[in-house]
């Protein structure tokens, strides 16, 4: 063997603590393994631990009522039986066959929807078009706008709902007022909330007045993640403002506006205290969502059961939509 191939077999030969050839795994150290498996479990345990209060407390809260929701509507308990602690009567599906049979029902859930609807469409629209303003504002004027709709967003319902009973006031509300100056004095103390239509019209006007900061805020955090040197060049490449919104701003901020919008649609489907507080504590049929009319049957009525049948309905009919509205936050996750 020549001294050119022993340098070879040499160099071909792992060195003793060095790297091993390649595809190979180094030796782990003695007695390391069981200490890093029991470590790694004890880690992977800590964060079910830490999150555990906070589970406790949800099921404490929520999930015993709503265990509670679900037996009562397969019973017929009325008032005896909650004045008497007697167990009441099992009725089976009686109580969802009657509410699903009632035309009543449908007509109050055609009308939330559509309530909710309008309030939706007036959240987003207006909360999207104040958050592009807010990237043209200066910097404190900006700031002035924030803490304005924080304060406004802070705001607590019975006080703001107060504020809009003035404003729609009949014989002393600023809207009356204001509105007789253009349109004559006859439409002083016009009762706003005769017509439905018009009373859902100042309902609604109070919904989007305390949904929007939140909209706003939201859609103005997701819009300065647009990346500046894409719109700077689209601009350059002779694209329109609607075309640079439209193919540079609204895939980046798209995420965030599904998101906003699908809790506007639950917020806005449940909606109860602005119209129980608008309507004096004692609100009309007519203006019954299916809150209320949840609500209306089962302490109105004294059928507690077909209160409760409602109130699953109701949360059967949003399950949907906290489905989508959780597979958009794990979709925003992967994506980030």
């Amino acid at each position: 063997m020549t001294a050119a191939d022993t340098q070879a077999v040499e160099a071909k030969a792992p060195v003793a603590g060095g790297v091993n050839e390649p595809g190979t795994r180094p030796p782990a150290p003695s007695g390391s393994g069981g200490k890093g498996r029991a470590g790694r479990g004890r880690n992977g345990l800590l964060p079910y631990l830490l999150i555990l209060p906070a589970i406790v407390a949800i099921a404490a809260v929520y999930a015993y009522p709503l265990a509670r929701t679900v037996i009562m509507s397969f019973q017929d308990m009325g008032r005896r039986e909650l004045w008497t602690g007697e167990s009441p009567p099992w009725v089976g599906l009686d109580q969802f066959t009657n509410i699903l049979g009632d035309s009543e029902f449908w007509s109050v859930t055609g009308r939330t929807v559509l309530f909710m609807t309008v309030c939706v469409v007036l959240t987003m629209g207006l909360g999207l078009l104040i958050a592009l303003l807010m990237q043209r504002l200066t910097t404190w004027v900006r700031l002035t706008l924030t803490v304005a709709l924080i304060a406004a967003w802070s705001m607590p319902l019975l006080v703001a709902s107060s504020i809009f009973r003035w404003l729609a006031d009949s014989d002393y509300g600023l809207l009356n007022t204001l509105i007789a100056k253009v349109a004559g004095e006859d439409f002083l103390g016009h009762n706003w909330f005769l017509n439905p239509w018009q009373g859902f019209a100042v309902i609604i006007c109070l919904v989007v007045w305390g949904a929007i900061p939140f909209a706003v805020i939201t859609l103005y955090a997701a819009l300065t993640q647009v990346p500046k040197e894409l719109e700077e060049a689209a601009q350059l490449d002779g694209a329109s403002p609607f075309s640079v919104y439209r193919f540079v701003t609204w895939p980046v901020i798209k995420p965030v506006f599904i998101m906003v919008t699908t809790l506007s649609v639950i917020w806005d489907f449940n909606v109860f205290g602005q119209i129980w507080l608008l309507r004096g504590n004692k609100p009309e049929p007519e203006y019954e969502t299916l809150g209320l009319y949840s609500f209306s049957k089962a302490f109105e009525s004294t059928s507690f059961s077909q209160g409760t049948a409602i109130a699953l309905i109701t949360v059967v009919l949003l399950s949907g939509v906290a489905v989508y509205y959780l597979r958009q936050l794990i979709k925003t996750g992967e994506v980030e």
